[in-house]
């Protein structure tokens, strides 16, 4: 798989969090947004949030109803009662906090390239003269096993890898389980959706987001506008600082974390599954001048050669198929190309009628 046939990036590469702790009173032009794309200049409405859903003990039906709403009219929703240790979740973004803030020579033995994106990075597409999102990452994979290499991942601080391998597991877990509900909600065998993504043969990764503190927000976006290419994403959000918007027609939400829920949204994968019943919603991230920010986002996907298209059971005479089939490495080649692209990519996969 490679960042369309690039092996380095087209430029140096900054670190956002190097110029954040420069002291610099002015971002540089690489990070300021046109301005119709700038936060200030779109509208926001604060007093909604998106749904809480609590998956715990004797919420079945319940959950799976209110999941469904969730996905029907937002895209997104927040899950509590789901299983995963709150102290794992803390003592994950703590870590990978604790990461962050190493010395710049321990965090560039991990630097990344557009070969593979794993690793410590500060850019997504390999365009070059893009404008730049204020972010630098880490990106992991976890699933297949044949993927996962710990020597690629962080040493410090040094219960990291432990707290990574442990908290996949979970998150994998809880993963299955909204599975079973989105396949269940479409009124298709509990399976379906999963057997689409390849069974137990999934795809699983990490991508792991510093935003540092900026000195002009009003600027730049720490995430510019995008769907996710994948399946499901399962995000731990930094509790004490928003940042997450979702679009909502005209409007840009402000997401207001829960105490210890997971963020978790539909992307482009499951949106081809339902043949557009699900469908994946754009959002971005704002940053803030006073601080910095961590959040740890986890990519439930398909097994990255296996054919997606919609689900024949989906597939009817009044709703024809929307989408050809296409592999996920296929599909990811495009935003590993141009990044975040708004919903551009999905929209036009769709099938001329």
């Amino acid at each position: 798989m490679t960042g369309g046939g690039l092996q380095e990036w087209p430029e140096p590469i900054v670190r956002v969090q190097s110029l954040s702790e420069s002291g610099l009173h002015v971002i540089p032009d690489r990070y300021v947004k046109p301005p119709h794309q700038r936060p200030t200049t779109t509208r926001h409405r604060d007093a909604s949030n998106i749904p809480i859903v609590d998956l715990g003990g004797g919420h079945g039906k319940q959950s799976e109803e209110e999941i469904w709403a969730a996905c029907r009219d937002w895209g997104f929703f927040q899950v509590v009662g789901h299983g995963v240790s709150p102290e794992l979740m803390d003592r994950a973004r703590e870590a990978w906090r604790e990461f962050f803030h190493q010395p710049m020579e321990v965090k560039q033995r991990y630097a990344n390239s557009p070969k593979t994106y794993e690793g410590y990075g500060s850019r997504l597409g390999v365009q070059k003269g893009a404008v730049l999102d204020w972010s630098d990452y880490y990106f992991l994979h976890y699933l297949p096993a044949t993927l996962k290499d710990h020597d690629k991942w962080p040493s410090l601080p040094s219960d990291i890898r432990k707290v990574i391998d442990e908290y996949g597991k979970q998150v994998v877990a809880l993963c299955g389980r909204l599975m079973r509900i989105l396949s269940l909600n479409l009124g298709l065998n509990e399976r379906c959706l999963q057997d689409a993504f390849g069974g137990t043969e999934i795809g699983a990764c990490m991508r792991v987001n510093f935003y540092p503190k900026c000195p002009q927000p009003d600027l730049t976006l720490g995430l510019s506008s995008h769907s996710d290419p994948g399946g499901l994403t399962i995000l731990l959000p930094d509790h004490q600082v928003p940042g997450l918007q979702v679009r909502r027609g005209d409007d840009w939400i402000t997401v207001k974390p829960a105490k210890h829920a997971f963020i978790v949204n539909i992307g482009d994968q499951v949106q081809v599954l339902s043949n557009a019943i699900y469908r994946s919603v754009e959002h971005r991230v704002i940053v803030n001048s006073t601080k910095e920010r961590v959040s740890l986002a986890f990519f439930y996907n398909p097994k990255s050669d296996i054919s997606i298209q919609p689900v024949n059971e989906l597939v009817t005479k009044e709703r024809p198929s929307l989408y050809p089939p296409m592999t996920f490495d296929q599909y990811r080649l495009y935003i590993r190309t141009k990044g975040p692209c708004g919903k551009s990519q999905v929209e036009a996969l769709k099938s001329p009628r």
